[in-house]
């Protein structure tokens, strides 16, 4: 009987063992989380973020969530980073410039959690890092595009806020329009917000309105695209390709794709190993790329693009190669010199060709 009793509890020993290593297993699985700017519908920012978010959960089979539309400067994020590790998730993923100090901060407050940033400048080099992109590279490649579509010389650039990111792809976007047109002018008009529809509208028409023939942007929807097929003008996108929103109008974007580098982080996540440092993609690796381009634009055009690109991801042409003047007609890169990295990321003043203000 003793040998009996002996038996059954070395069976329930066992079996209490192998649930709490379960449970052990269960409450230290990875699971990622991300914080979205934006509504997932936006066909742009967010919608590029979610794509990569999809993409991140079907190769490393991580549980993810997201929350949407989450505005900056204010307690909702943090309210959202602490249910979110209630819950166990302990990859956070913020994607946008006006997350960064509060995921600092949350980064100090949660140690055990990986916080990884899009798109500012920080990073404490444990558990909250910086990512982003060398978006420059396929802005430069859609300038030289829109140089070619404009016969007004006019190009309206509808742009969210006057930080170095978007300064950057502006600056980036003028140089490749005039390598094709130089006597191109690029203006640009504020709209103070990533995504709002009826601004980034107006501010399109009030382009166009002005004599705008071409209208880039940097925001989030597709109103300025519409905007711009309405008025049968021509549209540079961003984000993702999307062409489909306004065919007649669409040149081309340049685009995102955010899953791989989701995929790294999750991944180093999982084996202890993510070091809260600083990611820059590029063309090369594909984290940014140009999106198909019209089949009107002429084929020497979509040649020299081609050829623009290659030479970029080899190495061998910058699209911040000297030498490159300010708007006041300082010089701003020197002959034979290119602009470093950190210079691009802090970057606050407008080229040559640019009208409107740097802020």
């Amino acid at each position: 009987m003793r040998r009996r009793i002996a038996g059954l509890l070395a069976v329930v020993l066992s079996l209490t063992l192998v649930a709490a290593a379960c449970g052990s297993d269960e409450e230290d699985a990875t699971k990622a989380a991300f914080i979205f700017v934006g509504p997932v519908g936006d066909a742009g920012w967010t919608y590029a973020h979610d794509q990569g978010r999809q993409a991140a959960a079907a190769e490393t089979g991580v549980e993810t969530a997201f929350v949407e539309a989450v505005p900056e400067g204010t307690a909702d994020f943090g309210n959202h980073v602490r249910d979110f590790i209630d819950q166990g998730f302990n990859v956070i993923f913020g994607t946008s410039f006006g997350y960064m100090d509060d995921m600092e901060a949350l980064a100090g407050e949660f140690p055990d959690v990986v916080f990884d940033h899009i798109s500012g400048y920080k990073a404490n080099g444990t558990n909250f890092g910086n990512t982003f992109g060398r978006m420059y590279e396929p802005r430069y490649l859609s300038g030289m595009v829109a140089g070619s579509a404009t016969s007004s010389n006019l190009i309206g650039y509808v742009a969210a806020f006057p930080i170095p990111e978007v300064i950057r792809g502006i600056n980036a976007f003028t140089l490749g329009a005039q390598e094709i047109n130089p006597d191109v002018q690029v203006e640009v008009v504020w709209t103070s917000t990533w995504f709002d529809p009826v601004v980034e509208g107006d501010s399109a028409q009030a382009m166009l309105d002005k004599g705008a023939d071409v209208i880039a942007m940097h925001q989030d929807s597709t109103a300025a695209g519409e905007k711009a097929e309405a008025a049968g003008a021509r549209w540079v996108a961003y984000n993702s390709d999307m062409s489909a929103h306004a065919p007649a109008a669409h040149l081309t974007a340049p685009v995102w794709d955010w899953g791989p580098r989701y995929v790294e982080v999750i991944e180093q996540a999982m084996a202890g190993t993510y070091e809260g440092g600083y990611f820059w993609g590029s063309m090369a690796d594909g984290t940014v790329d140009l999106a198909p381009i019209a089949a009107d634009v002429d084929a020497s055009v979509v040649a020299a693009v081609a050829e623009r690109k290659q030479q970029i991801i080899d190495g061998s042409f910058h699209p911040f190669q000297g030498p490159i003047n300010a708007q006041d007609g300082s010089v701003l890169v020197a002959a034979g010199e290119t602009m470093a990295d950190g210079d691009m990321l802090g970057i606050g003043v407008f080229v040559e060709g640019v009208i409107g203000s740097a802020g």
